[in-house]
Parts: structure tokens; sequence; C-alpha cells
């Protein structure tokens, strides 16, 4: 991933006098070059990722081998150059390039503008004008979206009923940054041309051959991120909005384990299935996130966000145990035991006034592939959840909220120790949300070892069954606002029309005291 280079000092009206020189001279020299078709182009969209205080990643892809320009501005006329930086898109990654900016000014929106200038030619492409805000300083309010599930169970990008509408309408929320919690593809779900709704009309998909199958090869891999970039509505949010990307399941293929998932191409020399390693290759590829230089890439993560949130991006795909309650030992992993002591310790070295836990799957819904396995003490992958919980507690960290996806509805859950099995930790929220274009499920059944009390939940009834089209309006996401003065979140569950459903008030403690809240409808 390249780095900051010093700006140069363009003004915008430096920047198209320089542009239109280098156009009128090119065709003076090479008449046949100054064809659009001869200049490299943006292949999808462009995306701003993990977005920090003074840092963030920058994103695009080409239509060609080029080397990508980035520039960023704190106005939009970019009148005043403040930081750029290039880096080259090749084949080996499938044209992607990823830029890491830094030395940003806090608090600020920030705008970017993106190219791609040809390697042969030198030629410059079309560009493109993005957006993110760094992380504030005290006393600013931050706004964000959490949610996941996209183009699943063969619902994909049906012009005709408006596309991905969901991000239309997360982008019409405005926020500062949005996690996907996983599921940003399903590569185990082909896109068939046409589906039947059950009230006898046809969902008509846009088809690409990549999609049309399982993935099993890097190609198709790479292809279901490709798709998910022919929204319009996918590809204006990401230029808006960066995005801190996590992972789940269906990156891969449904319910996969390190060590259990597998194809006809085997493993390769250190033991890793090939299918996760092309899986794996493809999701760096295409998200918008930090090279943290650990060995086959790493997903978790701490980001700060200012003085008032830190988001801890935790991965519970990669180390966890091959297969649901299997064993004598009653002991099983769904975090390892190097991302559970790094989340330990994060939590306990934090300052920040919130402490977000970014999950990939909720820790009291009962789900064979997720920690929850029954009502009952801690079993299986319930003990990593349980030392977390107890160290929380003796640490004296408060302020501490979970946010999940995968579930396919909407719910506010609230663990309370007096209604737990296992009793040894403070009370916490956990708030579940999507899909954001996939199938919709009905609620699920929660397992009392650590004591979730549904507070609210949204999906398919009974009468409705499962995997009801998107068109049906049970698509979800989060909306958490946190107020500069005050530090009170508010935590609001939405769905694709943005209608408010729920939301609630928590009221931030000092350590050592339980958290206070405030809930309304």
């Amino acid at each position: 991933m390249a780095t900051l280079r010093a700006p140069r000092a363009w003004t915008r009206r430096q920047f198209l006098v320089r542009s239109a020189s280098s156009l009128a001279i090119a065709s003076l020299a090479k008449p046949s070059i100054s064809r659009a078709a001869d200049r490299p182009q943006i292949a999808g969209g462009i995306q701003s990722g993990d977005v920090s205080d003074g840092s963030a990643v920058i994103w695009a892809r080409a239509d060609r081998p080029a080397r990508m320009q980035v520039e960023c501005s704190t106005v939009e006329s970019f009148k005043t150059i403040i930081a750029s930086a290039s880096g080259d898109a090749l084949p080996d990654a499938d044209l992607t390039s990823k830029l890491l900016l830094t030395d940003l000014p806090p608090g600020q929106d920030i705008f970017y503008r993106v190219r791609f200038d040809g390697f042969a030619t030198g030629l410059a492409g079309e560009g493109r004008i993005g957006h993110f805000r760094t992380a504030p300083s005290a006393h600013q309010s931050i706004s964000f979206l959490w949610s996941g599930d996209t183009a699943g169970q063969g619902w994909g990008i049906d012009v005709s009923r408006g596309g991905y509408r969901s991000y239309r309408t997360m982008l019409d929320n405005r926020p500062d940054f949005f996690i996907h919690s996983g599921d940003h593809i399903y590569a185990d779900c082909p896109i068939p041309s046409e589906l039947k709704l059950p009230n006898g009309e046809t969902w008509r998909n846009v088809v690409t051959e990549e999609k049309s199958e399982v993935a099993h090869t890097l190609a198709q891999f790479r292809g279901n991120y490709k798709y998910n970039h022919l929204d319009e509505h996918f590809r204006a949010f990401h230029a808006e909005v960066p995005m801190f990307a996590q992972w789940d399941d269906h990156e891969v293929t449904n319910d996969w384990s390190p060590i259990g998932s597998h194809d006809d191409a085997g493993y390769a020399d250190d033991g890793t299935p090939r299918l996760v390693a092309r899986a794996r290759r493809a999701f760096f590829d295409f998200m918008p996130i930090r090279d943290i230089g650990a060995r086959h890439g790493r997903v978790y993560r701490k980001i700060g966000y200012g003085p008032l949130l830190d988001v801890f991006m935790i991965d519970m795909r990669s180390f966890r145990d091959e297969t649901w309650n299997k064993g004598d030992d009653h002991r099983g992993w769904i975090l390892g035991t190097e991302q559970l002591a790094w989340l330990k310790r994060e939590l306990a070295a934090s300052r920040a006034t919130w402490k977000v836990i970014a999950a990939d799957l909720p820790i009291g819904l009962i789900s064979m592939d997720a920690v929850a396995l029954g009502n009952g003490p801690p079993d299986r992958r319930e003990h990593e959840i349980a030392g977390l919980l107890s160290s929380i507690k003796r640490a004296g960290i408060r302020n501490i909220v979970w946010l999940t996806a995968d579930m396919h509805y909407t719910a506010a859950h609230y663990y309370d120790p007096n209604k737990a099995q296992f009793q040894d930790f403070e009370p916490f929220w956990e708030f579940v949300s999507g899909p954001l274009h996939a199938g919709s499920w009905g609620p699920g059944e929660l397992d009392d070892t650590f004591g979730p009390v549904a507070m609210y939940q949204h999906g398919c009834s009974a009468a409705q069954g499962e995997n009801l089209a998107p068109c049906f309006g049970l698509q979800f996401f989060g909306r958490v606002d946190i107020d500069g003065r005050s530090g009170v979140m508010t935590v609001t569950l939405k769905d694709v029309d943005n209608r408010h459903l729920w939301s609630v008030d928590i009221v931030p403690q000092p350590q050592g005291r339980p958290a206070v809240v405030v809930q309304h409808s």
C-alpha cells in the first residue's frame, strides 16, 4: 500500500489548465492517442476506509494497468491541495490500488480526487471526486451506521426495483462512516437471471459470468466484489462515506472455518486451504482496509475515532474451531488466543468514552456457526466470551456496546447478569441489523447463558416465511449518534425506507460504574 507524499500546491484552475494543455500537446503529437478509449478509466466506484484522526485509505480500480493519482483538499473546489499520493494498479491485484493518506487535519471534511494515468502514454484518464470526514476533536458529535449482508440468496441487482436501495437510504443519513459487519459478498450464492416472488411477480437480476456459479477461482471471488460496483447506489454511497470493513462467512463459503473449508484445489504448503487463501486475497484486493502487516493479512484491528470513540473490529471466522459442538473437552474457540489477548489489552488501554465492538456474529442468538449453543452454563465457544466479559468487569471498563449483523433481521439485546446462567459480567447492549440487500428471516432464539433480553426485534413473520426478497422492505441498518457535549449515545434501528423503528439513549458512565439507559421507541 502506497503512502503519502509531499503535495503539489496546484489550484483547481492550474490543474484544469495543465490537464487541458497536456491534452492539446498529446493530440498534436499523437492524434490517435487522444481518444477517450486510449485513456485509463475507473472501473466501478471509488472508496475510502479505515478513517482515523489523521489518516485514511483510498481505493479504486482501473480498466487497464495504470498509475492511480489521488489529491486531497479541505474544500470541494480543490483550491488548495493538502495531500497527494500515487500507486500502481497492476494485474496481480486485478487492477486495484490502495493508498494510505496520513497527516490529515482532524475533524475535517476531506474531498479527494482520483484518476488513473496511462503507463505507456502518460495521459490522464477520467477523474472522480469522493469525500470522507476525519475523526473529530473534542466536543464534536459523531454519527455512523452499521449493517451487513449484500447480494445474498441470489437477490442481486434488479434495476426496475431500485437496485441496492439500502445504500441510497444510508447515504441520505449522511453518516461520518459505515461499519460493514460482513458478508460483503455471497461467494457461495450464484445470481441467476430471474427468481420467482411469492406474489407471482418475477425478480430480474443483472447477471455476470463471474456471479453465475459458486466461487472457486480467484477470478470468481473477485467477480463477486465487482458485481456490487455495478449498482449506482453502491457506488454513490462508497464515494461519500468511508467504510470500516470486516468479514463473515460468505466472503469464503457458508459457515467456513480456517481449517475445515476447502475444495478440490486442496491446501497450500502452510496448510491454508486454497479456497480460503483465494477468498482472503480477493477481500484485501477490493476492501479499503489498512495493511496491518500480519501473516496472511489481518482483519481484526482498532480504529480510533477521536476522544469519544474507539471501534474494535474483531474477526470471528479466521481463528474459530472447525465444527459446532464437537469433542468431549467442552472447549472451543471463536476469537483465538492471540486475538482474545489483543482485545482484552486494547479495551483496557482505551481512553475513549465509548468502546464499540464490531462483531461479525452475535453472542446470544443460537446459530450453528456462531457462539451460542443453547441454554445453560458456558460451553464450547462461549468460554472465550465468558473470559472476555469477566476481564472487562475486573478491569472496570465501561461504555462497551456490541454491534453485529448476520441474522437477516434487526434486534436490540440487553445482556443482564441477573437473568444469566453465567453472571460474572456487567450489563451491556448488543444491537443486530441487516440485511442490506439479501433474503430476510424471522427473529431467532436467544440463549440464556449470558442473559440476553430482546428489547426489540423485527423480521419476517411466520406467514411470510423465510428468505423474503428485498423488495418486501425487510432490509435494515442501524444508526449511532454520539453527542459531542454530553457523550450520550443514541442507537436507532432503521429500515430501507428510512423509517425509525426503535431507539435507545445510553448515558456514558465513569469507569467502574454501570451504564444508565433512557429507553424510547
